[in-house]
């Protein structure tokens, strides 16, 4: 902690971090794991992780703080990792509703986690400044940038990230999942019922309280 007892700016985090840490006298551990565990660039056993990676939960927040979690998934190598510092994901066409776009768009802040449930168990954070670019803005800027795509979708975008931290998940809670094979999965598809329908019921009690039911 620096004289005021705000923060210490030679440390990674958050003032609110450094407060916390210190009305819970967790400091020194948070010290240690700042210290052994957290890189402002991906090391080359990050990027083997990311480049492998099905997965990523996206978080986001609008320029008021609002936040969002969403999801974005692919085969192995969604997650194209340029450098070091620099990695990108593509958007496709969804529901329209463009919320994490829509985050970036206002505030660059974003959060990765990124977890392989199956096979190491172990999980790796990825935050930094997201920015959003047109598919031939990244083919002119990086390359092996992919050109074939999984079950034909094309992207709309893609979400670049500039790496501020990174640093592991630990695997103390993280379930250990197996895979399911062979199963069907409607890539890309339009269809309203496929992608979910009305799953949790939402429409339909709309619906009815219209209807005065």
């Amino acid at each position: 902690m620096d004289a005021t007892g705000l923060t210490d700016h030679r440390l990674p985090g958050s003032t609110g971090e450094h407060l916390l840490q210190c009305a819970y006298g967790t400091g020194e551990r948070a010290e240690r794991f700042y210290g052994d565990q957290v890189l402002d660039h991906l090391n080359h056993e990050m990027i083997a992780f990311v480049q492998r990676m099905e997965l990523a939960f996206v978080a986001t927040s609008d320029n008021r703080g609002e936040a969002d979690c969403s999801l974005r998934a692919g085969p192995p190598g969604f997650l194209r990792v340029f450098d070091e510092r620099c990695l990108a994901y593509p958007e496709y066409r969804g529901n329209g509703v463009m919320a994490s776009l829509g985050n970036i768009a206002e505030n660059p802040n974003a959060g990765l986690l990124l977890i392989d449930f199956t096979r190491e168990v172990i999980g790796l954070h990825v935050n930094g400044r997201a920015r959003i670019a047109a598919d031939s803005e990244l083919r002119a800027e990086f390359e092996d940038v992919p050109t074939d795509f999984e079950h034909g979708r094309a992207p709309e975008c893609w979400v670049v990230i500039n790496v501020v931290e990174a640093y592991i998940h630990c695997r103390k809670h993280i379930p250990h999942l197996r895979p399911v094979t062979g199963e069907e999965r409607a890539w890309g598809t339009d269809d309203v019922r496929r992608k979910g329908g009305d799953h949790f019921g939402v429409r339909r009690d709309r619906r009815e309280a219209a209807a005065g039911r």
